[in-house]
């Protein structure tokens, strides 16, 4: 099973979501609709989504409020990988030439400021003030994490806490919030909302250290980008964090990144191995479990249902996840 399956049953409703982003994303100048169509069309799980409509479903579903506040969430992630391209000059992304390849940084960065103002437009159709108000503070947040990943890239003296901080304004708010906003956007109190918003933050955790972990043990081909490809960036994940204790990587790291920061294959190649003979994975994997486990508990608040169902098929799909 993918982790499409586990909502297979909202196909029919995400090709709607679907069809509204490519509609949305269209613009005058025809370089903007070119480049932003081919990020589109490059794929992704539609993962945001997905939770703004499962969180709905467990109150009252209306797909043509709703679908407005799962375009909008999906075309601000799509911002993020526009710039975090840039940010990180990487040229594939699943497999494909990324917008700042194809186009050019100057391009690439108006690509994504325009995408992220398209998100911004069609989020002022809803005249809820919660929906707004949480948006526009996760969007802050994201914003810093972007400053705080700049700032921390080649930094070896970071610690478990900054770690944490930083995957939480990656990835975790952005799940979180699509939680909240579908559960406030189906009527569910703020209660309940909020628990929500709890279970998006545990999955997301999880989700990014999983991405994290896969980054460094899954191949090139499935990745659709080199193995270790964040190292060589210079971002520590976890399994990197954990696998600094160990004496022989830490020193192989200081060594490889000593003079500039080209990283040779085969230097990537052996420290990598040395990482995989450490308990890094595994702990990385317990982290994980952790936060699937808290995700999982939260959903107890709600009755049983094909949603909550779903919902749980997800957290147990990012837990087993291996490639």
């Amino acid at each position: 099973m993918n982790l499409v399956k586990t909502y297979e049953h909202l196909k029919n409703d995400l090709n709607e979501i679907e069809q509204q982003l490519k509609e949305t994303i269209q613009a005058k100048n025809p370089v903007l609709t070119e480049a932003s169509t081919q990020l589109l069309e490059a794929g992704g799980k539609r993962i945001r989504p997905a939770f703004v409509l499962l969180s709905s479903q467990l109150g009252n579903y209306d797909l043509d409020q709703i679908k407005t506040v799962a375009v909008s969430l999906e075309l601000i992630h799509m911002a993020t990988l526009v710039h975090d391209d840039v940010v990180d000059q990487s040229e594939l992304r699943r497999g494909k030439p990324t917008i700042m390849k194809l186009y050019g940084n100057r391009i690439a960065m108006y690509t994504g400021d325009y995408i992220l103002a398209r998100a911004l437009e069609v989020i002022t159709t809803i005249e809820n003030p919660h929906i707004h108000k949480l948006l526009s503070k996760t969007l802050v947040e994201v914003c810093v994490g972007e400053i705080e990943q700049i700032r921390y890239k080649y930094n070896w003296e970071q610690n478990l806490r900054d770690y944490l901080r930083r995957i939480k304004r990656k990835t975790a708010l952005l799940i979180a919030s699509s939680c909240k906003l579908g559960a406030l956007a189906g009527g569910l109190d703020l209660k309940k909302a909020n628990y929500m918003y709890k279970y998006g933050y545990n999955i997301g955790m999880s989700f990014q250290i999983i991405d994290d972990i896969l980054d460094i043990t899954s191949t090139p081909e499935t990745l659709g980008k080199p193995t270790g490809n964040d190292l060589i960036q210079g971002h520590v994940t976890l399994p990197v964090l954990y696998a600094m204790e160990n004496k022989q990587f830490s020193q192989k790291l200081m060594e490889i990144f000593s003079d500039d920061l080209q990283v040779s294959e085969k230097d990537m190649k052996d420290l990598l191995l040395i990482l995989r003979e450490t308990d890094a994975i595994e702990r990385s994997y317990d982290l994980s479990n952790r936060y699937i486990q808290r995700a999982l508990n939260i959903l107890e608040h709600f009755p049983d249902g094909e949603a909550k169902s779903s919902l749980k098929q997800i957290a147990h799909f990012i837990q087993n996840r291996r490639k």
